[in-house]
């Protein structure tokens, strides 16, 4: 599709099974009111099914008057976030930062779509396009990365200083979702007074688990292989690109994510090695820390990220976690006649971010 443009403003800141009712088990702090169990729709049981879906068929609306603004780091790089206002919205009424998943940008169906849903609810919405993605392919020499805290801050800091006043949410899909958890639980009593409430889609809190876990089936093999390759391709001809990397000088191409980030994210990022790396981002040690109010959501078919992390965390109560049985990664397309358009997911992130 193509992409929804609007006003520019610069401001420095993827077998069968038998269908069967995917209950959520709702673990520490309290369930969220009368929230529906997800129920896969027909034929779509299966993790890869579902994941697939999710990817293949994201249903992007269309969402016009967006004003893109770019936030400035440190550093000299950019990232753009994507400013969706409705007509009714005034000074004070709440605010939602989204960040999409790995190699994916504002324009990612989950991103839209959650936009989408929230709009009609009075609340604006700024989608980000991390370093390197989407509007700002162009605008960063640095990569993006799972433990990139201070870009999080930094763009609710711009959030506030835009919406002062406003209650500022955060949902983090997939890679987002382990970095605003590691953010959220790397010093809580510094966070800003704004932050209001949080949700993790996805998310691979313990990294090093996550990569080693796809290669251990076929499929999982295959997921690695082709974000590998996306990864390497949003390189080609962008200023991120770096002679001084050992990407530079290898003889093919990574076929793996763990290699990637072993010849190009982490010497780029200034980490040791891919584990080093691994270690440092992960959000797994951090999540006993967070005192925000947070809701997590995974699925044990999760066919990407391993779902076994999030079942060994020790919890505050203030942190609910929703593991279902199906679901895959980003999929959760479910049956008709529980929410309007199937979309499972969405609905429930927008529950959590407004309820």
């Amino acid at each position: 599709m193509p992409e929804q443009r609007g006003k520019i403003e610069l401001t420095s800141d993827f077998l069968l099974q038998s269908k069967a009712p995917s209950t959520p088990d709702l673990l520490a702090g309290e369930p969220p009111s009368a929230i529906a169990p997800f129920e896969p729709a027909a034929g779509l049981s299966n993790g890869h099914l579902q994941t697939l879906f999710g990817a293949f068929r994201p249903a992007r609306p269309s969402i016009a008057g967006t004003v893109q603004r770019k936030l400035c780091f440190p550093d000299g790089d950019f990232a753009v976030l994507h400013d969706d206002t409705p007509e009714k919205w005034s000074r004070g009424d709440q605010v939602v930062l989204l960040m999409h998943g790995l190699a994916g940008c504002h324009q990612s169906g989950y991103m839209a779509r959650t936009a989408a849903k929230l709009l009609c609810r009075n609340v604006r919405v700024f989608r980000m396009d991390h370093r390197g993605c989407g509007a700002g392919e162009y605008l960063a020499e640095n990569p993006y990365h799972a433990g990139r805290i201070r870009d999080l801050e930094a763009a609710i800091r711009m959030l506030e200083r835009l919406c002062p006043s406003s209650l500022v949410s955060v949902a983090g899909f997939s890679l987002s979702g382990n970095l605003l958890l590691r953010y959220l639980g790397d010093d809580p009593a510094a966070l800003p007074a704004s932050l209001y409430r949080a949700v993790a889609i996805c998310p691979p809190v313990d990294l090093k688990h996550c990569v080693e876990q796809l290669g251990t089936t076929r499929m999982g093999q295959r997921y690695d292989w082709y974000f590998a390759r996306r990864l390497v391709d949003q390189l080609a001809d962008k200023p991120q690109w770096r002679e001084d990397v050992p990407l530079a000088r290898a003889k093919r191409p990574p076929r793996r994510i763990i290699e990637f980030d072993e010849l190009y994210t982490a010497p780029a990022s200034g980490f040791d090695s891919a584990e080093h790396y691994y270690a440092e981002a992960s959000a797994r040690p951090f999540i006993g820390n967070i005192s925000v109010s947070t809701a997590i959501l995974a699925a044990e078919d999760d066919p990407m990220v391993c779902s076994d992390p999030l079942k060994q965390l020790q919890l505050p109560s203030n942190v609910e976690l929703c593991l279902t049985q199906h679901g895959g990664h980003l999929g959760f397309m479910g049956r008709k006649g529980i929410d309007a358009d199937q979309r499972w997911m969405d609905w429930r992130v927008v529950d959590w971010l407004l309820n």
